[in-house]
């Protein structure tokens, strides 16, 4: 393999891993803070269990979060040198705004809530609670609005030429605002709190099956299935959103999400299929027309196709953006479904009655995060072969002085060190959720004493 693929692969896989754990910590952020939120209304010591529980769950996730992200930052230095010279000023900008307006918020207020039940008043801890989520969404605003900049440049100019070449901040809120970065700002938001609503939902369905702690899992299960009914209904909006800016800023990008060659004809929209980017063709169950209308609103008008694009400028990998769009396409429909089945049995008062469906839930956390991925993947192998669209390609973006075999030696390590991470992360995992919800007691008992003297670092 050649330097370029190499450290694509070694950039992916390390993104890949860490961005399990954000989504996670957005979304079960929000569930903190509306299970606290009952608990101070309503004072039902139900819900501080449930709250103190998931807490527990979210150190351990933010802690592996804040591990694995920092190795990215060393891979921009090592492997894309050149690029990080490019794109420096804007970067700068964007991430030393989420590490002083996003990561000191969040980080700041975290030690209170974890820490601070038997220290604080139940109002101050439940501020504390809502500054660490929105901490946790600050962050994903700068990382979004950086990412977002590579896929719609805005507000910039070009200073120096060849190896010299940077791209400098000229307008600093159009290069935060640009074209693509609100509308895939929402839809990561939305992705997010999935991840965590759908981690509640499988934990609590594991509880009742097993009927452990159901007088804490069933109102758990309930708050997370309405998050999640709510946003993903939502997430079909921004979703549409999304491609709808991806049609008119990236038009190679949505012709290899959907297969499309012939900028003469109008767009089918499939279902599943296969593309043979040698010959051209796509093939599978599709809905004539459905693109064009999807964009253009009529199903007959055309939609400029892959062949009108310089073979250089377009994604080579098409039916990889094909597959990886429409299985997050597929996984975003299945969260629908699932979500609106369950709200439906809940109102009928059979919410519970379903072991086959409690079994559906226990192991839906997994479609979130294939989904995240899917997009992610659809996203970045869409832009390609530019690193910064129309501005920056991925092979001109690279260190001039990394060999393939130092990216090997390095790609070893990382993933001998993740799956360390990751077997120590499903054990401690495993281990709180076996031991589960505790009751604490009321909280004039805990400051009495008559509790252990820490629960929360004991357990």
């Amino acid at each position: 393999m050649d330097v370029e693929i190499l450290a694509r692969i070694q950039f992916a896989f390390t993104i890949a891993f860490h961005y399990i754990y954000p989504p996670l910590s957005i979304g079960l952020g929000l569930v903190l803070v509306i299970m606290e939120g009952l608990y101070l209304k309503t004072g039902n010591r139900i819900y501080e269990q449930a709250v103190r529980f998931w807490i527990r769950i979210f150190a351990l996730i933010f802690g592996i979060g804040v591990a694995t992200g920092i190795i990215m930052e060393f891979e921009f230095g090592t492997n894309w040198a050149t690029y990080s010279k490019y794109v420096g000023d804007i970067f700068g900008s964007a991430l030393a705004a989420e590490g002083i307006f996003a990561f000191a918020l969040e980080s700041g207020f975290l030690g209170v809530l974890i820490f601070g039940w038997k220290r604080v008043s139940p109002r101050v801890h439940f501020i504390s609670t809502i500054m660490v989520f929105f901490g946790s969404l600050f962050s994903a605003v700068w990382i979004v609005v950086a990412n977002s900049w590579q896929q719609t440049p805005a507000g910039y100019h070009i200073v120096g030429e060849g190896l010299k070449a940077r791209a400098e901040i000229t307008d600093f809120w159009a290069m935060v605002f640009n074209p693509s970065s609100i509308d895939r700002l929402l839809h990561v938001w939305i992705a997010a709190i999935l991840a965590g609503a759908f981690l509640v939902l499988s934990v609590n369905a594991w509880y009742i099956l097993h009927k452990k702690h159901l007088e804490i899992a069933r109102p758990s299960f309930k708050i997370a299935l309405a998050v999640a009914t709510v946003f993903s209904l939502l997430q079909l909006f921004t979703g549409h959103r999304s491609a709808d800016g991806v049609s008119k800023y990236q038009p190679a990008k949505l012709a290899a999400m959907e297969g499309h060659y012939d900028s003469s004809s109008r767009a089918d929209m499939y279902l599943f299929g296969y593309v043979d980017n040698r010959n051209g063709r796509t093939s599978g169950l599709k809905i004539p027309g459905g693109l064009s209308f999807l964009v253009h609103g009529d199903f007959n008008a055309p939609i400029r196709g892959l062949r009108s694009f310089k073979p250089d400028e377009r994604p080579s990998q098409v039916n990889s953006v094909f597959q990886f769009y429409h299985l997050m396409v597929a996984i975003g429909t299945g969260m629908i479904a699932l979500t609106l089945f369950g709200s439906w049995l809940w109102w009928k008062g059979k919410l519970f009655d379903k072991r086959w469906l409690m079994w559906i839930f226990a192991y839906s956390v997994l479609l979130p995060q294939i989904g995240n991925q899917a997009g992610w993947f659809t996203a970045e192998l869409g832009r390609q072969p530019w690193v910064v669209y129309g501005l920056l390609k991925t092979s001109d973006g690279l260190s001039k002085i990394v060999t393939a075999n130092q990216i090997i030696f390095s790609l070893i390590l990382f993933t001998l060190v993740y799956i360390v991470l990751f077997v120590l992360f499903l054990f401690l995992m495993h281990r709180k959720i076996e031991h589960g919800p505790v009751d604490y007691g009321t909280r004039e008992e805990i400051e009495d004493g008559a509790r252990r003297d820490n629960p929360i670092l004991e357990h």
